[in-house]
């Protein structure tokens, strides 16, 4: 099974949900450093949809200013936006598979899509 994970690796829960896909048998993984290599608007809209979310439940309000700068009650369009600029916006990690899509936080949720 192919996985690929928006990953921060000076995040805990993003470290321990690569982890879990590191130690589980038959994943062919790609490790994407969202950070430095951030996902497009339209690939963005494409993972919440996919994971059953807003744009605006995948923002990172902790350690942003995203709140301050009105992004959860902003437009998809905006918010998506804000996100591909500046990634640090995108909350993490984002898994996805054959099976679907998870914000993993906690990093166990992405065992629903192994």
């Amino acid at each position: 099974m192919k996985a690929t994970i928006w990953h921060n690796p000076a995040c805990g829960t993003s470290r321990k949900t690569l982890a879990i896909l590191e130690e589980t048998p038959g994943v062919e993984l790609t490790v994407t450093e969202y950070l430095s290599h951030p996902p497009s608007a339209a690939k963005l809209a494409q993972l919440y949809r996919d994971a059953g979310l807003t744009p605006q439940q995948g923002l990172r309000l902790r350690g942003t200013d995203a709140a301050e700068r009105g992004l959860p009650g902003a437009t998809d369009a905006t918010v998506l936006a804000a996100m591909q600029a500046e990634p640090k916006l995108i909350e993490r990690p984002l898994v996805e598979t054959g099976k679907g899509v998870r914000l993993c936080r906690p990093q166990d949720v992405v065992r629903e899509i192994l």
